[in-house]
């Protein structure tokens, strides 16, 4: 008997320890080679960890337990004879099926659980994250993990299958609680946001943005930019190209404090804050200086589609000079958004709201969004904050100032 040990992999430099945040497999199942056996929690990311060999897989760690990196997590019994069919890959095979129901109850969630109550198991962290997110109850998926545990993907079926809406239970009538353990992810982030508040000379200034430019822009062209480039137009490219084009005007936005200096880059590398099942993480968009709206809105959402799918890298959220939060698509109507450290500022928008303005000594209802500016007034004065926010409205609420790196282009014709 040949067993492999399985050591943690150190996920970036500066990590000494992760969490095993769910066990993709069982305890004495075969696993193949580059196989995703677990998830872990990093303080900055969750990873998964791919199995280095085939064979008979060893836990050596119970989920939610912090191992250190070079640490054993697991055995793999690599002079093990994968089974003829593998229990973890299910074939829908055409069997004779002598009890229909059982198939049936199979592929479409049942309304009542069956023999085995399953809303006894307990659901894993991430199981239990995207069945609150969803409104899925433990009686209303069937649990594939050891003894019946609940795993994401056992919910990710179960939804996909369909559910009898009469199942569904309703808030209330209940007097328990749920005590649930932090993931060392939103651990670290409590305690960077925490640090932000503490260390930082946080201010938020706020403009409004009237819209109805790139709306009417976005209408008239967004076929035709489909048809050309291949992704939608959405507003995230407009604002992070105006942010850029700010930051040329206004480059300690852009800077950072490292002891008794100021650094400033010379180049734009936004965050771009995305939803995802692990909760909010901040991709990074590469010298969004230098890119298209085309080229913005493609890598904004390649990075949203790894966010959703768990496939982020450390180094696609780490560097970051700059970041945007948009709010407004959970409809909130006005925040004040929180630096995310090293950087010394963060632009949150929001949703957009038809307000009436005053046009031209008229009122006018026209489509209005509220923008925040937090910054820290250690390395950026109330007049750079205010002239960055007034640059980014006057760009969006003149959208060809954008070719011409934030002026008019009669400014440029003249020299000014």
């Amino acid at each position: 008997m040949s067993k492999l040990e399985m050591k943690v992999p150190s996920p970036g430099e500066s990590i000494s320890e992760v969490e095993i945040a769910t066990w993709l497999v069982s305890d004495g199942d075969y696993v193949e080679k580059d196989q995703a056996i677990a998830e872990v929690d990093s303080d900055k990311a969750t990873l998964e960890l791919p199995a280095e060999e085939a064979g008979i897989i060893t836990l050596k760690a119970e989920e939610g337990d912090v191992v250190e990196v070079g640490a054993v997590c697991c055995l793999i019994d690599t002079s093990a004879k994968a089974p003829a069919v593998k229990p973890s890959k299910p074939v829908p095979a055409p069997a004779p099926a002598p009890t229909p129901i059982v198939s049936k109850a199979q592929t479409k969630a049942p309304a009542k659980p069956a023999a085995t109550n399953h809303a006894d198991k307990h659901p894993s962290p991430a199981a239990r994250k995207m069945m609150s997110e969803h409104g899925v109850t433990a009686t209303q998926v069937i649990g594939t993990g050891r003894d019946g545990r609940i795993l994401q993907q056992d919910v990710a079926a179960a939804m996909a299958a369909g559910f009898d809406v009469n199942a569904t239970q309703t808030w209330g009538g209940s007097r328990e609680v749920r005590r649930e353990k932090m993931s060392m992810l939103r651990r670290k982030v409590a305690e960077r946001l925490v640090g932000v508040k503490n260390e930082t000379a946080m201010l938020t200034t706020f403009n409004e943005v009237d819209m109805k430019p790139v709306m009417d822009l976005r209408a008239q062209y967004k076929d035709a930019f489909r048809e050309s480039h291949g992704v939608g137009l959405g507003f995230m490219s407009f604002f992070t190209k105006a942010v850029t084009h700010a930051i040329a005007q206004f480059p300690t936005v852009n800077g950072m404090i490292d002891g008794k200096e100021v650094i400033v880059p010379e180049y734009a590398d936004i965050g771009i804050a995305v939803s995802s099942p692990k909760g909010l993480m901040v991709p990074v968009v590469r010298n969004a200086e230098s890119m298209s709206l085309a080229q913005i809105e493609a890598e904004i959402k390649r990075l949203a589609i790894r966010a959703r799918d768990g496939e982020l890298g450390i180094d696609e959220m780490q560097g970051g000079t700059f970041t945007i939060t948009n709010g407004g698509v959970f409809g909130s109507m006005l925040s004040t958004p929180i630096i995310n450290p090293p950087q010394s500022a963060i632009l949150g928008m929001h949703n957009i709201v038809e307000r009436p303005v005053a046009v031209n000594g008229k009122v006018e209802v026209r489509p209005v969004m509220y923008l925040a500016l937090s910054y820290d007034h250690r390395i950026i004065d109330g007049k750079e904050s205010v002239g960055f926010l007034y640059a980014i409205k006057e760009m969006i609420e003149e959208p060809k100032r954008l070719l011409f790196m934030g002026k008019k282009p009669e400014e440029v014709l003249l020299g000014l």
